[in-house]
C-alpha cells in the first residue's frame, strides 16, 4: 500500500531532526554522566527495547558462527568503540562541531567498499566529492589548530576516527550479515557495546563525577528510545519507500541543525573557518551522491504511482547505509 507523501515528509522530517539533535543532547548529558557510562546506559535502554520488539516479532536470533562474527562487529566497531570515542570527544569540542566531523562518514564508507566489495565504481564525481569533503575537513581541523587546547584537537580526531572504526563495520556487516534482520544486528551490537561500555566505565571512570538527576535520567532515555529505536525503526521503515540515495540527503541536513540547535540552546559559536570547511564537507556530500540523486528523482517522475517502488526495491544489508536497489 502506497503511503501518503505527507507521511513520508513527516517521517524524513523526524529522522534529520532527532539525529541533527542527538549531538546536543550527547553534550547535555555528559553534564552528569561520564561519557563512557553515559553511553552504555543508551544503549542499556536501547537494546532492552529492541529484545521486546524481537520477541514481539517472532524474530530468531541465531548463534552461529558468522551470525557471531556480525554481533561482534557491530558491538566492538559500530556501536562499542565509535560511540565511546563520540561521547569522550565531546567533552572538549562542541556539539556542533562533532556533527560536521561526523559527516566524513559517507565518504569513508565510498573509499572502503571501492577497495573491499566493489559494489560502486569510484566515479569522477564521486572522487570530487570525497576530495571536497577531505579538504574541508583540513580546513576545520587547520581552524582547530587556533585553539590552545590539545584535547580538543584530540576530540576532533577522536570524532572522525568513530567513523572511520563504524564505516570498517558496516563493511563486515555488509559481507556477511545479509540473512540477518535489521532489529537482530542492531540488538546484537548495542547488548555487546554495553557490556564492553560499562566494563570500560567501571574500569576508568571510578571516582568521576556523577549527578543522578533528571538531566542524566532525560539524556539516556532520549538517546536509547528516540535516538536509537524510535529513529532505526523509521529509517527502516522509509528504506522500503523511498530510494535509499534520496534518505542519504539526511547527512546534508542533520549537521545544518546541529549547528543551530548548538547555538540555540548551548550558545556554541564556531569561528569563520569551521563554517567555511563545513560548507566544503557538506558540499562535498551533494557532489558524492548527485548523479544518484538525480536518477532517482528521474524515476520518480516517470513512476509516480510505485511509491518509488514499482521498477525497483530496496534492499537492507541489516545495518543503516549498508543497502542497495536492486532490479525486480
Amino acid at each position: 500500500m502506497q503511503s501518503p507523501r505527507w507521511l513520508l515528509i513527516l517521517a524524513f522530517s523526524v529522522i534529520c531532526l532527532v539525529w541533527g539533535s542527538t549531538w546536543l543532547v550527547i553534550k547535555m548529558g555528559l553534564d552528569s554522566v561520564p561519557p563512557l557510562l553515559a553511553a552504555g546506559a543508551r544503549f542499556v535502554v536501547a537494546s532492552a527495547i529492541l529484545y521486546i520488539l524481537i520477541r514481539l516479532r517472532g524474530l530468531r536470533l541465531p548463534l552461529d558462527r558468522t551470525s557471531r562474527l556480525v554481533f561482534l562487529s557491530a558491538g566492538v566497531l559500530a556501536f562499542g568503540v565509535p560511540f565511546a570515542m563520540v561521547y569522550w570527544g565531546e567533552q572538549y569540542i562542541p556539539s556542533s562541531l562533532s556533527s560536521i566531523l561526523f559527516a566524513s562518514y559517507p565518504f569513508i564508507i565510498a573509499i572502503l567498499s571501492y577497495f573491499t566489495v566493489k559494489d560502486e565504481p569510484l566515479t569522477f564525481l564521486r572522487v570530487l566529492g570525497i576530495i571536497l569533503g577531505f579538504a574541508g575537513l583540513v580546513v576545520i581541523f587547520w581552524a582547530g589548530f587556533r585553539i590552545n587546547s590539545r584535547e580538543a584537537l584530540l576530540g576532533m580526531g577522536a570524532i572522525v576516527g568513530s567513523g572511520l572504526l563504524q564505516a570498517v563495520s558496516v563493511i563486515i556487516i555488509k559481507k556477511y550479515g545479509r540473512t540477518l534482520h535489521p532489529f537482530v544486528v542492531s540488538f546484537g551490537g548495542m547488548f555487546i557495546a554495553a557490556l564492553l561500555l560499562l566494563g570500560g566505565s567501571f574500569a576508568f571512570e571510578r571516582g568521576m563525577p556523577l549527578t543522578f538527576d533528571l538531566n542524566a535520567v532525560w539524556t539516556v532515555l532520549f538517546l536509547g528510545i528516540v535516538g536509537s529505536v524510535l529513529t532505526f525503526s523509521i529509517y527502516f521503515w522509509l528504506l522500503k519507500k523511498i530510494p535509499v540515495v534520496l534518505l542519504s540527503i539526511s547527512a546534508l541536513i542533520t549537521p545544518v541543525i546541529a549547528v543551530f540547535l548548538g547555538g540555540l540552546i548551548l550558545a556554541e559559536v564556531l569561528t569563520f573557518r569551521t563554517y567555511v570547511g563545513a560548507g566544503i564537507v557538506l558540499l562535498g556530500v551533494l557532489v558524492s551522491n548527485i548523479e544518484d540523486l538525480w536518477k532517482s528523482f528521474h524515476m520518480s517522475v516517470l513512476v509516480p504511482s510505485s511509491g518509488f517502488r514499482g521498477a525497483r526495491d530496496i534492499e537492507i544489508d541489516s545495518q543503516p547505509g549498508v543497502l542497495k536497489e536492486v532490479e525486480e
